[in-house]
Protein backbone atom coordinates (compact mmCIF):
# COMPACT_ATOMS: atom_id res chain seq x y z
CA UNK A 1 0.00 0.00 0.00
CA UNK A 2 1.33 3.84 -1.02
CA UNK A 3 0.63 6.24 1.51
CA UNK A 4 0.53 9.87 -0.09
CA UNK A 5 0.32 13.21 1.77
CA UNK A 6 0.90 16.73 -0.03
CA UNK A 7 3.22 17.03 3.18
CA UNK A 8 5.96 15.36 5.17
CA UNK A 9 4.49 16.59 7.91
CA UNK A 10 0.83 14.98 7.33
CA UNK A 11 2.91 11.60 6.83
CA UNK A 12 3.25 11.68 10.23
CA UNK A 13 6.66 10.35 10.92
CA UNK A 14 5.57 6.98 7.80
CA UNK A 15 7.23 6.30 4.70
CA UNK A 16 4.99 7.38 1.70
CA UNK A 17 4.64 10.02 -1.33
CA UNK A 18 5.28 13.38 -0.88
CA UNK A 19 2.80 14.46 -3.41
CA UNK A 20 3.48 18.33 -3.23
CA UNK A 21 0.63 20.91 -2.65
CA UNK A 22 -2.02 21.45 -5.11
CA UNK A 23 -3.49 19.17 -7.61
CA UNK A 24 -1.23 19.75 -10.36
CA UNK A 25 1.63 18.41 -8.25
CA UNK A 26 -0.31 16.11 -6.44
CA UNK A 27 -1.37 14.32 -9.74
CA UNK A 28 2.15 14.58 -11.35
CA UNK A 29 3.95 12.91 -8.55
CA UNK A 30 1.01 10.44 -7.95
CA UNK A 31 0.88 9.60 -11.67
CA UNK A 32 5.01 8.76 -11.43
CA UNK A 33 4.93 6.68 -8.51
CA UNK A 34 2.41 4.49 -10.23
CA UNK A 35 3.94 3.73 -13.12
CA UNK A 36 7.58 3.47 -11.61
CA UNK A 37 6.49 1.45 -8.25
CA UNK A 38 2.48 0.47 -8.79
CA UNK A 39 0.77 -0.24 -5.06
CA UNK A 40 -1.51 -2.77 -4.06
CA UNK A 41 -3.47 0.30 -2.76
CA UNK A 42 -3.54 4.15 -1.88
CA UNK A 43 -3.92 6.26 0.80
CA UNK A 44 -4.21 9.48 0.21
CA UNK A 45 -4.25 11.72 4.09
CA UNK A 46 -4.11 14.98 4.62
CA UNK A 47 -5.79 17.80 6.59
CA UNK A 48 -8.63 20.19 5.13
CA UNK A 49 -10.83 22.47 5.99
CA UNK A 50 -14.52 22.34 6.43
CA UNK A 51 -17.94 23.78 7.09
CA UNK A 52 -19.70 22.81 10.72
CA UNK A 53 -16.97 19.88 11.84
CA UNK A 54 -14.79 20.52 14.74
CA UNK A 55 -11.08 20.33 14.13
CA UNK A 56 -9.29 17.10 14.70
CA UNK A 57 -12.17 15.59 13.32
CA UNK A 58 -11.95 12.92 10.75
CA UNK A 59 -13.83 12.62 6.89
CA UNK A 60 -13.59 9.81 4.81
CA UNK A 61 -14.27 11.10 1.19
CA UNK A 62 -17.29 9.52 -0.61
CA UNK A 63 -16.14 11.33 -3.53
CA UNK A 64 -13.94 13.45 -4.45
CA UNK A 65 -15.07 16.66 -6.15
CA UNK A 66 -12.85 18.48 -8.76
CA UNK A 67 -14.22 22.42 -8.21
CA UNK A 68 -11.60 24.45 -10.61
CA UNK A 69 -13.04 23.01 -13.48
CA UNK A 70 -15.81 24.37 -16.03
CA UNK A 71 -15.62 23.60 -19.96
CA UNK A 72 -18.96 23.85 -22.14
CA UNK A 73 -17.94 19.97 -22.79
CA UNK A 74 -17.59 16.81 -20.60
CA UNK A 75 -14.78 17.16 -18.17
CA UNK A 76 -14.25 14.64 -15.45
CA UNK A 77 -15.33 16.40 -12.11
CA UNK A 78 -15.81 13.61 -9.41
CA UNK A 79 -14.49 10.09 -8.62
CA UNK A 80 -15.46 7.91 -5.89
CA UNK A 81 -13.02 5.70 -3.86
CA UNK A 82 -13.02 2.08 -3.78
CA UNK A 83 -15.94 0.91 -2.21
CA UNK A 84 -13.58 -2.11 -0.72
CA UNK A 85 -11.81 0.50 0.79
CA UNK A 86 -14.17 3.14 1.41
CA UNK A 87 -15.83 -0.28 3.74
CA UNK A 88 -12.18 -0.99 5.38
CA UNK A 89 -11.30 2.95 6.18
CA UNK A 90 -14.88 3.14 8.11
CA UNK A 91 -14.31 -0.10 9.95
CA UNK A 92 -10.93 1.41 10.81
CA UNK A 93 -12.50 4.49 12.22
CA UNK A 94 -15.94 4.28 12.83
CA UNK A 95 -16.62 7.76 14.47
CA UNK A 96 -15.28 9.18 10.94
CA UNK A 97 -18.02 11.12 8.83
CA UNK A 98 -18.33 10.04 5.27
CA UNK A 99 -18.66 13.11 3.42
CA UNK A 100 -17.77 14.37 -0.40
CA UNK A 101 -14.67 16.40 -0.63
CA UNK A 102 -14.20 19.63 -2.46
CA UNK A 103 -10.41 19.62 -4.66
CA UNK A 104 -9.44 23.33 -5.24
CA UNK A 105 -6.22 24.97 -5.82
CA UNK A 106 -7.12 27.85 -3.74
CA UNK A 107 -9.07 28.20 -0.52
CA UNK A 108 -13.00 28.60 -0.93
CA UNK A 109 -12.72 27.62 -4.28
CA UNK A 110 -15.06 24.58 -3.27
CA UNK A 111 -17.77 27.00 -2.09
CA UNK A 112 -18.02 28.83 -5.04
CA UNK A 113 -20.96 28.59 -7.75
CA UNK A 114 -22.21 24.49 -7.93
CA UNK A 115 -20.09 23.47 -5.28
CA UNK A 116 -21.77 25.49 -2.46
CA UNK A 117 -22.86 21.98 -0.66
CA UNK A 118 -19.25 20.75 -0.42
CA UNK A 119 -18.80 21.08 3.18
CA UNK A 120 -14.83 19.46 3.20
CA UNK A 121 -12.53 21.07 1.05
CA UNK A 122 -8.84 20.00 0.20
CA UNK A 123 -6.28 20.32 -2.17
CA UNK A 124 -5.32 17.36 -3.92
CA UNK A 125 -7.49 14.61 -3.43
CA UNK A 126 -9.24 14.55 -6.91
CA UNK A 127 -5.51 14.38 -8.40
CA UNK A 128 -4.51 11.56 -6.04
CA UNK A 129 -7.59 9.61 -6.68
CA UNK A 130 -8.10 10.38 -10.67
CA UNK A 131 -4.49 9.22 -11.25
CA UNK A 132 -5.03 5.95 -9.12
CA UNK A 133 -8.07 5.21 -10.99
CA UNK A 134 -6.47 5.93 -14.70
CA UNK A 135 -4.17 3.34 -13.44
CA UNK A 136 -6.34 1.23 -11.93
CA UNK A 137 -5.11 1.84 -8.80
CA UNK A 138 -7.65 1.11 -6.00
CA UNK A 139 -7.38 4.70 -3.47
CA UNK A 140 -9.09 6.40 -1.15
CA UNK A 141 -8.76 10.12 0.61
CA UNK A 142 -9.05 10.59 4.49
CA UNK A 143 -8.64 14.16 5.60
CA UNK A 144 -8.38 15.62 9.56
CA UNK A 145 -10.22 18.85 9.82
CA UNK A 146 -8.12 21.86 10.59
CA UNK A 147 -10.23 25.09 9.92
CA UNK A 148 -13.65 26.32 9.33
CA UNK A 149 -13.97 27.20 5.35
CA UNK A 150 -14.90 30.77 6.12
CA UNK A 151 -11.90 31.40 8.34
CA UNK A 152 -9.42 34.05 6.89
CA UNK A 153 -6.97 34.31 10.10
CA UNK A 154 -4.77 31.58 9.41
CA UNK A 155 -3.57 31.95 13.28
CA UNK A 156 -7.12 30.54 14.30
CA UNK A 157 -6.42 26.93 12.33
CA UNK A 158 -6.17 24.09 14.41
CA UNK A 159 -3.19 22.29 11.90
CA UNK A 160 -1.32 20.69 14.58
CA UNK A 161 -4.64 19.17 16.20
CA UNK A 162 -5.50 17.94 12.43
CA UNK A 163 -2.14 16.44 12.22
CA UNK A 164 -1.86 14.41 15.65
CA UNK A 165 -5.88 13.46 14.40
CA UNK A 166 -4.21 11.76 10.96
CA UNK A 167 -1.03 10.45 13.19
CA UNK A 168 -3.55 8.62 15.64
CA UNK A 169 -5.63 7.07 13.03
CA UNK A 170 -2.77 6.15 10.43
CA UNK A 171 -2.07 3.10 12.23
CA UNK A 172 -5.63 1.64 12.16
CA UNK A 173 -6.17 2.87 8.89
CA UNK A 174 -2.96 0.99 7.44
CA UNK A 175 -3.43 -1.91 9.26
CA UNK A 176 -6.63 -2.22 7.48
CA UNK A 177 -5.76 -1.59 4.43
CA UNK A 178 -3.05 -4.11 4.55
CA UNK A 179 -5.11 -6.60 5.71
Amino acid sequence: MLLVAATDIELCGHPGLVCGVGPVEAGAATARELVLRPPRAVLHVGIAGARGITPGALVIGSEAVYCDISAEVHVVERVEPDAGLLESVRLAVPDALVLPIGTSASVGGSVRDAHRGLRVEAMEGFAVLRACTLAGVPAIEVRAISNELSEGDRSRWRIGRAVEAIGEALPRLMAALDA
